[in-house]
């Protein structure tokens, strides 16, 4: 059975509203991480650098994908970790999650589509070896539990009519919560909360004058913790501050939805740091440093295959 963010568990429709809320626990990164990349410059630089890596080679992709694949590596940093991040490896785990993202999703693509052009390029083989790992650590547990799982429970407890209502809600917060992804506060909140949150956000913004009564639909479900939904509801007010954009701009716009996303994280980081007077261009060019760095890096060491296999064999190094 093909894997839907929307419809994550096999037969979906046979279980009641509440295994999702039962399970997602399971998919969720644990609430150490979360502190950790709060606490630590090192963990929270190490995901933000792959979140850059998986934005640049999955430009062409549903943003979806993307969204999935990053998933897997938050999953994966919070139960593994990385001791020795290693530009080369980074690389290759970006590779293999949107690999394992796309596998499940059913995207046509072959692993070259997804490694660009420039830098280090993996063997096929070398990819597999990885997703193994990935596989291992996740516990098999690759139909993630996203926010994206509960949008459709959420906008039915609204009892709107009009469809078109109900879509452009869904594609509001589906915007939001893609973009609220790359914010680490997010990660302390279940998926559900930042679903429910997104939806009233996407109301306050859409349809202002029926905001009370979805509050008071989301306030009544006994799934949902209200204090939980009042500070995630919070958080991202921070993030969609900037204003609104509607989704059908940024498909028709000649900029692709992951470049978008970038541009509005880096003008919500700026916003974020004018204390330190840090701009939206400084960090656009430190991140395209980054990356020239790690393309550098692929050029000027040329890993044999040979020696990324011996590393992968001994998983320690990681």
């Amino acid at each position: 059975m093909d894997f839907d963010l929307e419809s994550p568990l096999q037969n979906f429709h046979d279980h009641p509203p509440s295994s999702l809320f039962l399970i997602e626990a399971h998919h969720t990164p644990s609430q150490t991480y979360f502190h950790s990349l709060k606490s630590r410059d090192f963990d929270f630089t190490v995901r933000r650098e792959l979140i850059s890596l998986i934005s640049q080679l999955s430009c062409t992709f549903d943003p979806l994908l993307s969204y999935l694949a990053v998933n897997y590596v938050d999953r994966f940093l919070a139960n593994r970790g990385l001791s020795q991040p290693k530009p080369w490896i980074l690389r290759l785990l970006a590779v293999s999650c949107l690999s394992l993202a796309a596998k499940m999703m059913r995207t046509e693509y072959s692993v070259s589509d997804i490694q660009g052009e420039e830098g280090l390029i993996f063997e096929a083989r070398t990819v597999r070896r990885m997703e193994s790992l990935v596989l291992g650590v996740l516990q098999w547990r690759m139909r993630s539990i996203t926010p994206f799982s509960f949008i459709s429970f959420f906008i039915a407890l609204f009892k709107l009519k009009d469809f078109s209502q109900r879509q452009v809600l869904k594609d509001r917060a589906t915007e939001i919560i893609i973009r609220a992804q790359r914010d680490i506060s997010f990660l302390e909140f279940k998926p559900s909360v930042v679903a429910a949150s997104a939806l009233l956000s996407a109301s306050r913004e859409l349809l202002t004058s029926q905001y009370p009564c979805f509050l008071s639909a989301i306030s009544d479900c006994s799934y949902v913790n209200n204090e939980s939904i009042l500070k995630c509801n919070n958080v991202i007010q921070d993030v969609t501050m900037e204003g609104y954009e509607p989704a059908f701009d940024w498909v028709s716009s000649s900029e692709t939805p992951i470049n978008v996303l970038d541009h509005n994280f880096l003008s919500s980081e700026s916003e974020k740091t004018n204390s330190t007077t840090i701009t939206a261009s400084t960090l656009r060019q430190e991140r395209d440093l980054k990356r020239r760095k790690i393309a550098g890096y692929g050029n000027s060491h040329a890993l044999q295959s040979s020696q990324i296999e011996q590393c992968l064999s001994e998983t320690e190094d990681f």
